[in-house]
């Protein structure tokens, strides 16, 4: 989280960050405590990133991409589907076949999700904005991403300005239940 550069690069920064992250976890045996832990940490990278592309990359794609707002919409469907699976696996005991189940679906629909962005939405942004725009969109994300929540809630608002109030103090609870429980810590 927060690695620099303007919006795509941070962005794809994160991505191989939790494709890293799901490596580990399917390197380890069915069953073992250490996946939970990967688990946590790869759930706390996602709620992150996506509530900070939430507020501030597809309002930004809705305004300067050709079609933004389909765009934006599938994304968000996207996140949505996720956050769901995210929040049974937070839910799921590790040692269980529920547990697998769902991270072979949370890889899946990540792994889309990232390719789809890789390949169709940041190379449209790139065309229609500045690099001075890219920048400041980078900037904001890694901002977000400091104060966003880090368990996922569903039923939250995904879109501003719903998103931009609540993010904020539903992520500092969360960070409060992350010290407190040491989620997220190893």
């Amino acid at each position: 989280m927060g690695h620099g550069g303007n919006v795509i690069a941070e962005l794809m920064a994160d991505h191989r960050e939790v494709e890293q992250m799901f490596d580990q976890i399917q390197a380890l045996p069915a069953g073992d405590a250490k996946r939970r832990d990967i688990a946590d940490q790869f759930t706390i990278e996602l709620v992150r990133h996506s509530v900070a592309e939430e507020m501030y990359l597809y309002p930004a794609v809705r305004d300067h991409v050709p079609g933004g707002d389909m765009i934006a919409d599938r994304e968000l469907k996207d996140h949505a589907a996720v956050e769901r699976l995210l929040k049974e696996l937070e839910q799921a005991p590790v040692e269980g076949a529920e547990f697998d189940a769902l991270l072979t679906r949370i890889v899946a629909e990540v792994s889309e999700h990232v390719a789809d962005e890789e390949t169709n939405l940041f190379p449209a942004l790139s065309g229609v904005c500045s690099p001075d725009q890219l920048d400041q969109l980078g900037d904001k994300i890694r901002a977000a991403k400091k104060v966003a929540p880090t368990r996922p809630h569903p039923s939250a608002p995904d879109t501003p300005p719903g998103n931009k109030l609540l993010a904020p103090g539903t992520g500092l609870v969360d960070r409060v239940r992350d010290f407190v429980t040491g989620r997220g810590k190893s």
